[in-house]
């Protein structure tokens, strides 16, 4: 046994929610039981429900560049107000917990050659000190011993944030803000975001790799909003 498991039996974590005592997980069992897991039939491209689970109208009329999406979670309370703590206010011991839980549900996802965590600009992470996403990352590649490469794709171009745009606006927005320089010729890899919403950033994140010589792309991410009359 390591120091570090020593050290965990010694000082058990309290859950990030409720307080209690949670072991060697940042939430407590019965915190997680509670939490709204993205289990509804879905598209299995972009991870929006659809009846039976079948591909949605968006990715039959434009696939995107991913193939696949694995949401642990859907966009609703407590993750409404835990993602924005973690990336707005730095509380990073929150991104261990978002990451055990994404950890939890690609567990029996096929398994990529790398990790890739959705890359900031070195502007953004010098006025935050971290990036959010390598944050979650990290603790998916401990928990599945995955590598995790943050050396291969960078956002080149500081786009202003995706949140209050339309579709077109966001996919604009976000059009070459992305390289990859690293060797990715016939890999399998997924990528690891808080949070997708209309999914473009991955999207053009995967297209980028793509065109790199990337065999497969799938997006894992923590949280998938929903449509308004979901």
């Amino acid at each position: 046994m390591n120091i570090r498991s020593i050290f965990k039996q010694a000082f058990p974590f309290t859950c990030l929610l409720c307080g209690a005592t949670s072991g060697a997980s940042h939430l407590c069992l019965a915190c997680l039981a509670d939490l709204p897991w993205h289990r509804l039939p879905q598209c299995p491209q972009c991870a929006i429900p659809t009846p039976d689970g079948q591909v949605c109208g968006t990715c039959l009329k434009c696939p995107p560049a991913f193939g696949r999406t694995h949401a642990a979670l859907t966009y609703a309370f407590p993750l409404d107000r835990l993602i924005p703590r973690l990336k707005y206010n730095g509380q990073l011991a929150i991104a261990p917990a978002l990451g055990e839980c994404l950890a939890q549900a690609v567990e029996h996802a096929p398994r990529p050659d790398r990790l890739i965590a959705m890359p900031l600009h070195a502007k953004r992470i010098r006025e935050r000190g971290f990036n959010h996403a390598t944050e979650i990352a990290h603790t998916v590649a401990k928990q599945l011993g995955l590598p995790l490469d943050l050396d291969s794709c960078q956002r080149v171009r500081d786009t202003p944030p995706q949140m209050g745009l339309k579709h077109d606006a966001r996919r604009r927005n976000v059009r070459g803000a992305f390289t990859c320089s690293g060797e990715v010729q016939g890999q399998r890899i997924a990528l690891v975001d808080d949070v997708m919403t209309t999914g473009t950033s991955l999207d053009e994140l995967a297209a980028t790799l793509k065109q790199a010589g990337a065999l497969e792309v799938s997006c894992w991410v923590v949280a998938r909003t929903l449509p308004p009359d979901s």
